[in-house]
């Protein structure tokens, strides 16, 4: 379904789902958009010195520029920008970000022409994605670098995703019959002078990071089951007690996937069971106990992010703006992406605690001293040869620490830049790009996870487990045979990694 562009509020949902785009034909909104891009063309042509339209770019603002070489600025400063480094960004982010720049310029306040909005639409429409490299951007003034690579390839420069390749945007071009576009005063900078890029990423990241979220809460339920857990832990009375949204939801989640089991007790077995069994505490390790809590956070924490980068794609974050109905210009900093940054680095310190979070519980399921009866490391043979998941532990345990090591905030390491001009800067894009690389490490653990989880349900049974569980033990073992004897589980993690992608174990 085609999204409809005017200056409406989109959501996420909304650009995730979008199969194209469509800039309004009403006539309402064309009048604004002329209208803005008029008033600014009359005050170019009267002499007026506009930031980055008829001036320089930073410090170089005191610099006046003709009106005559006004195009030849706009030309240049995609040009000088096309310095990107590192791997280039995914076909889903760089779609993305079209999408949300077309969004952004589509408010009637960047001073864009109806044409140019076009333009961005075309791209969405025949599937010509700008290829943009990942690293180059400080996070204000915008995604400057980055951004460039989407300016250049309307311009007809740089390279493109198109039909599943990398391929020169001219030879798309010449093979669809399109003209490369030729920038208006203004059109080059109000593309890239935004936050784009990074809402991007941060919007890829936490789709993948809501998969993880509502898989890592069946692990935790999937735990409750096969450690003979207290169920005490996830009741209503225990969370309205302490109100905050995001714990109530995962308790509740948590409540509902283990019901119907068989191996989890309330809060009288354990008293009526204290003074005949030494082994049984009276309570459950705080893995166990706190998950509501430890993902509750996370949770709530997510849901504020997701309104920020919302919030911002929906922003105008460009430099100036243009009041085109007062006709006012006005310089500001709308191009700082702190609100992206913050959210991002908030977002790593929770993925940081989910994958600690997940590493002791699965320190609990492997070990016989802790696992009440499924063993050492979960074996179905004891014979002294075997293993079972030792390595695995170390191998999950290892990833924890490659994502917790990655939580240090992005956004504290401002780097001043273009001779102290940009002095003050958000650090948005590497922020974002911190939050993506932890995603693949957070798969790969609960892919162990998983693994585990279902060796362990082939211990206790899974005619004793709860229907929730039991439909992930049949999805898990379609793919993943149970480790009778030592073998290699490489292929097997990469298998269920694809399995958690999908959604299937939610």
């Amino acid at each position: 379904m085609n999204l409809l562009i005017d200056k409406r509020y989109i959501t996420l949902d909304e650009i995730k789902t979008a199969s194209g785009v469509e800039i309004s034909k009403e006539q309402t909104f064309l009048d604004y958009i002329n209208h803005t891009h008029d008033f600014l063309m009359n005050q170019i042509k009267d002499g007026k010195p506009i930031y980055g339209i008829t001036t320089g770019y930073g410090a170089s603002g005191k610099n006046y520029v003709t009106f005559e070489d006004s195009k030849t600025l706009q030309k240049n400063l995609f040009r000088f920008h096309g310095c990107g480094i590192g791997a280039n960004l995914s076909y889903k982010v760089c779609r993305y970000a079209v999408i949300m720049r077309t969004i952004s310029l589509s408010k009637a306040r960047s001073g864009v022409s109806v044409e140019l909005l076009h333009r961005l639409e075309m791209l969405i429409e025949k599937d010509i994605i700008p290829v943009i490299p990942s690293q180059g951007s400080v996070g204000a003034s915008g995604d400057l670098t980055p951004l460039s690579y989407i300016a250049a390839v309307i311009a007809g420069e740089r390279e493109v995703y198109y039909k599943g390749e990398i391929k020169d945007v001219m030879e798309v071009y010449n093979e669809l019959n399109i003209t490369p576009y030729e920038f208006k005063p203004k059109e080059a900078l109000a593309i890239m002078n935004g936050t784009t890029v990074m809402s991007a990423i941060a919007l890829a990241a936490i789709e993948e990071f809501e998969i993880i979220l509502n898989s890592m809460e069946s692990f935790v339920a999937g735990m409750f089951e096969v450690l003979l857990g207290d169920d005490t832990p996830v009741a209503d009375f225990v969370h309205d007690s302490k109100p905050f949204s995001g714990q109530i939801a995962t308790a509740k989640n948590i409540k509902n996937k283990i019901a119907g089991s068989k191996l989890t007790h309330g809060r009288d077995d354990r008293y009526d069971k204290f003074f005949a069994d030494n082994d049984l505490n009276i309570q459950d390790n705080y893995s166990m106990r706190c998950a509501p809590q430890v993902l509750g956070v996370v949770r709530d924490n997510l849901d504020i992010s997701k309104n920020w980068v919302e919030t911002e794609i929906n922003s105008v974050n460009d430099n100036p703006l243009i009041d085109g109905e007062n006709q006012v210009i006005y310089t500001s900093g709308n191009f700082y992406g702190g609100y992206v940054a913050h959210a991002m680095d908030t977002l790593k310190i929770c993925a940081a605690n989910l994958a600690d979070l997940l590493d002791k519980e699965f320190a609990l399921l492997v070990d016989h001293k802790f696992n009440r009866g499924l063993g050492e490391n979960l074996k179905l043979s004891q014979e002294p040869f075997y293993h079972g998941f030792k390595a695995m532990q170390i191998s999950l345990s290892s990833l924890s620490a490659d994502v917790i090591k990655n939580t240090t905030a992005a956004s504290i390491h401002s780097r001043p830049t273009e001779s102290l001009n940009q002095d003050k800067v958000s650090m948005g894009t590497t922020a974002a790009n911190d939050f993506a690389k932890m995603i693949p490490e957070l798969y790969n653990m609960l892919s162990i996870a998983f693994i585990g989880m279902a060796q362990a349900v082939d211990i206790r049974g899974k005619d004793q487990v709860s229907p929730h569980l039991k439909n992930i033990y049949n999805e898990i073992r379609a793919l993943v045979k149970p480790l009778h004897e030592d073998r290699r589980m490489d292929i097997d993690i990469r298998a269920m990694v694809k399995l958690i992608e999908q959604a299937k174990l939610i």
